[in-house]
Order: structure tokens, then C-alpha cells, then sequence
């Protein structure tokens, strides 16, 4: 089995994406319109860059792909090679210890009767059942069929999308084996997603939640995987070609919401990604610089993308919205990006990672 060192190139663009997100989700009840920043940046500058936080999200389902797969032909030598029951338990050692401690942190403030943390007044359908939804892997089609129903959980729909990919990627390598017929499940998801969002234009939220809608850009994570042990990409990791791939998608991020531009703009920023990912894997080491606090960002990612609503429900609590005006929402902003990731820092320090290393322990005895 290889073991890889943590790559700070994958944990820098996990960094971006998750910053990407907290901002996006700190603009919706804080608009940072008439601030001070917007004057410093101008608004339609930072308005731009906060309008499309899921594509951060996209950005994230390519790296799961590319880790998945790539740690598999590591461990196994050959996705044909795959053991199920030991790729469930890791998976689980890493996904469920940090899940359940959301669930139980805004069950309990639910229960204690912060009415932000519990279901829309009008909801559909109990807490109790979104709980259920974050444990079996379908949040998002709670969120298609019932829009947002509570404030903190829904953005686990995403780690709904991965779980139904971690269930299903074992089966499909033992039940396909070949190569090809692995490439021709990647080449026919990464043509159905931008048919799927283009089908799903007219419906609540499917062109961003649904499984199809996503799954072309775990499969580019794949397949980026794949290609980067054949080492015959050395070009994409030259800084000057990697900065072209990054102008060209920071361009499409700005360029257009994703309400407008996610057929093919969800294609677009996941290809770009898989392309980053690819020179990574050829780059020379010496030409990597990382930023220590973006790829501390990124390598923490997991535990603030589940509590960053925890924080931010807080946080809405104790300033609301409508009363905080100016400069005071970007202190606020700054608050908290503060908070989310020291949180994602307790919770990895303390819990999260003493638990998966528990547990795969176990799973060696």
C-alpha cells in the first residue's frame, strides 16, 4: 500500500472552496452591500464572488472523487481489487463521527428552543426526519421536494450526494472491473449532469441538489485520479499553465450566477479542478508555497462546512440582521470566519479525528 504525504496543493483548493462557501452563506442574511468592503472591492466586484459559493461545492465534490479514488488504487493496487467492507468502515470512521456531533449540537438547540436551529415553521416534515434524511444520504431531496427546511442542516445535502457516491463506487468497481467499462460510467455520468441541470432548469433547486446534478464532477475527480499514475501531464503542473486554469475559472465565477451559468458552468469549474488536481499530481514539490492558513482552511474543511450554520445561527441570534447595518456586518463577517474555524478546529482536535483514529484501529485489531 502507498501512503501519500497530505498534499498542501489539494488542501489550499479545499481552502478556497470552503471560503468560498462561508462567504456565500454570511451574504445571504448579511448583504455587505453598504459596507466598507464593498467600497474597498466595489460591490459588484464582492457581490460577484459571494453569490456563487456552490460552486465551491463542486469544487469539493472533484477533490472527494480524486482522494477516493486515488487512496483506493493506493490501498487495493487496483479498483477491481476493492474490499467493500473495509472502504464503508473508513469512510464511516471519517464521515459519521463529525456528522453525528451536528446532528446532536442542533437537535439540542432546537430542543432548547432556539428557533432558528429547528424546521421552517411550514415545513413538510419533521426534524426527525431531516436527521434521518443526513443519515441515509438524502437531505437533497428533502431540499428539492421542500426547499431549505432547516436553516443548519441543509447544507448537508452535499454530504448526501458523497454518501450515495461512497455506497455506490465499490460496487460499480467490482461489478465493472475493466477500465473501460469504469471510463464509460465516468464519460455517461459527465454527460448526463449537464443534461440533467439543463432538464431540471424549471424545478426547486434540483439543477444544484440532485444526485445526477452532481455526479459529473466526482466523476472528473475520478478520472483525474486515474490519469494522474499514468504521469504523463508534467505541462499542467507548470505554474504558468496552472495559473490559466485558475484565471480562466475565477473568469466563469465572476462572469455569471450559477442560476444562469450551471448547465455548463458546473462542467466548466469542475473540469478546471480536475485539471489543477492533475498538475498537482505532477508538479514538482519545490515550486509548492503553500498559504499556512488556507491550507489549514482546507484540511479542516469537513468540520467547518458541518458547523459553520451552527455558528452562523448563532451569531443571528445575538446581532439580527435587520439590526446590524454597515461596517458592523463585516466585523461580524469577520467574527464569523473566525469562529467557524476555530469550531472546525475543537471539533477535528478534540473529536473528529480521535474518533476516526479509533475507529480504524479497531478496524486493523
Amino acid at each position: 500500500m502507498i501512503a501519500h504525504a497530505r498534499d498542501a496543493r489539494i488542501d489550499m483548493l479545499r481552502g478556497v472552496s470552503i471560503l468560498l462557501v462561508l462567504l456565500h452563506h454570511f451574504n445571504i442574511p448579511y448583504s455587505l452591500k453598504d459596507t466598507g468592503l464593498a467600497a474597498l472591492l466595489g460591490w459588484p466586484f464582492l457581490h460577484a464572488l459571494a453569490r456563487n459559493g456552490n460552486y465551491g461545492v463542486t469544487m469539493f465534490f472533484v477533490v472527494s472523487g480524486f482522494l477516493i479514488t486515488r487512496n483506493a488504487l493506493d490501498r487495493w493496487g487496483g479498483l477491481d481489487r476493492i474490499r467493500p467492507g473495509a472502504f464503508y468502515t473508513l469512510r464511516a470512521a471519517r464521515i459519521l463521527p463529525c456528522l453525528l456531533l451536528a446532528l446532536l449540537t442542533v437537535d439540542a438547540l432546537a430542543l432548547a428552543g432556539a428557533q432558528i436551529f429547528g424546521n421552517r415553521a411550514d415545513a413538510a416534515v419533521s426534524l426527525w426526519t431531516v436527521n434521518a434524511a443526513a443519515l441515509t444520504a438524502w437531505v437533497n431531496v428533502l431540499i428539492v421536494q421542500h426547499g431549505w427546511i432547516n436553516y443548519p442542516l441543509g447544507v448537508l445535502w452535499s454530504l448526501s450526494v458523497e454518501m450515495a457516491f461512497y455506497l455506490l463506487f465499490p460496487l460499480a468497481c467490482l461489478a465493472l472491473r475493466r477500465g473501460w467499462a469504469l471510463a464509460a460510467l465516468a464519460a455517461g455520468l459527465i454527460v448526463a449532469g449537464p443534461l440533467y441541470r439543463l432538464a431540471s432548469q424549471g424545478e426547486a433547486g434540483a439543477y444544484l441538489y440532485g444526485y445526477a446534478a452532481c455526479f459529473d464532477a466526482i466523476a472528473m475527480g475520478c478520472c483525474a485520479a486515474v490519469l494522474a499514475r499514468r504521469g504523463r501531464f508534467a505541462v499542467l503542473g507548470r505554474p504558468a499553465v496552472r495559473a490559466i486554469i485558475g484565471a480562466a475559472m475565477a473568469g466563469l465565477y465572476l462572469a455569471w450566477p450559477i442560476g444562469q451559468s450551471n448547465v455548463l458552468g458546473t462542467t466548466a469549474m469542475a473540469f478546471g479542478t480536475a485539471l489543477l488536481l492533475l498538475g498537482g499530481a505532477t508538479a514538482s514539490r519545490a515550486h509548492a508555497r503553500p498559504l499556512r492558513a488556507l491550507a489549514a482552511c482546507g484540511r479542516l474543511s469537513y468540520e467547518i462546512y458541518l458547523f459553520h450554520l451552527v455558528v452562523l445561527g448563532l451569531i443571528r441570534g445575538w446581532a439580527p440582521p435587520a439590526l446590524a447595518s454597515g461596517d458592523a456586518r463585516v466585523a461580524l463577517l469577520a467574527v464569523y470566519l473566525a469562529a467557524s474555524c476555530a469550531a472546525g478546529w475543537l471539533v477535528a482536535r478534540w473529536w473528529s479525528e480521535p474518533a476516526n483514529a479509533a475507529l480504524r484501529l479497531h478496524t486493523r485489531a
